[in-house]
């Protein structure tokens, strides 16, 4: 990935770094002079470690299904495992190339393969001092209704404090249960603090604002907001990682499993030309504010 092509999205204090060659990732968001995100020197990592590194988009789905074949309506879902616990794992647009649009937001095209539908991703990005805003939009352009889910994935530097103001939640984010349970020990971070280590699980009856942040050694606050307001924040917080992951998502863990069986969280039925959309807002405060 020799010279690779990076977009610049700054205002103020604020600062966001593009690559659209690697799945749109967000390969840098700056505030203060601060880099939030765990970033590579090299943006070439970015593809040889696809999942660990930056923000980036999940669509058409976020988070663990099972591998195939699903039937689902008329058509069969048959994905390939990709990752070691034997899932397939956030969604297929995460490290295929994206075009930037005259308009200034990427767009990416999937599907007709192990997923049967043909779908288009869209990502607009803002920046106005103190905000990031992420517009996501998943259009079906398949000709028969397409489960459908967005999410986005960014691994924030430790030390960093979380508070997911969610009154219950589901764990494990693998054979989830069907039914969320209400926060009780370490799953429950509905103040301020750091994450015990190896927590990996979704939060849900969300209060607002539904994620707050806190690095102790900048002083920089952030507030994470999503419109429609999101009914799942997964997060993670593996210890063989320097950085804990807060994704606002669409729908709960397993959710073509949950779609099949009639269960809460599924991922949403899109019928063809219709769109799913997530805007998800970060703003920050300066240190010492």
């Amino acid at each position: 990935m020799d010279g690779v092509e990076e977009h610049r999205f700054a205002d103020g204090a604020i600062e966001v770094v593009v690559l659209p060659e690697a799945g749109a990732r967000i390969h840098r968001l700056r505030a203060f002079g601060h880099d939030l995100l765990r970033t590579p020197a090299d943006p070439s990592e970015h593809l040889r470690d696809r999942f660990f590194w930056g923000s980036y988009v999940m669509a058409p789905w976020g988070g663990r299904i099972e591998p195939g074949p699903v039937p689902v309506g008329s058509r069969v879902i048959d994905l390939a495992s990709n990752f070691p616990d034997g899932t397939a794992i956030h969604g297929q647009v995460h490290t295929q190339p994206w075009e930037r649009h005259g308009d200034g937001s990427f767009h990416v095209e999937g599907g007709g393969d192990g997923w049967p539908w043909n779908y288009e991703v869209g990502l607009r990005i803002e920046v106005l001092d103190p905000t990031v805003r992420l517009d996501l939009a998943l259009v079906n352009r398949s000709n028969d209704p397409m489960p459908a889910g967005l999410a986005i994935h960014p691994w924030f530097r430790r030390p960093v404090q979380v508070a997911i103001r969610g009154d219950s939640f589901y764990s494990p984010n693998t054979a989830t249960p069907r039914e969320a349970q209400p926060v009780l020990g370490h799953f429950d971070q509905r103040q301020l603090g750091e994450m015990a280590v190896d927590l990996d699980a979704t939060w849900t009856d969300l209060a607002e604002p539904p994620v707050e942040l806190y690095w102790p050694d900048t002083g920089v606050r952030a507030t994470m907001r999503a419109t429609p307001p999101v009914g799942y924040i997964v997060a993670a917080s593996p210890g063989e990682v320097d950085a804990i992951a807060v994704e606002p998502q669409t729908h709960a863990p397993q959710g073509l499993r949950r779609l099949l069986h009639g269960e809460p969280g599924a991922l949403t039925m899109i019928k063809p030309g219709q769109t799913l959309g997530l805007t998800v807002e970060l703003t920050f405060d300066r240190p010492g504010s």
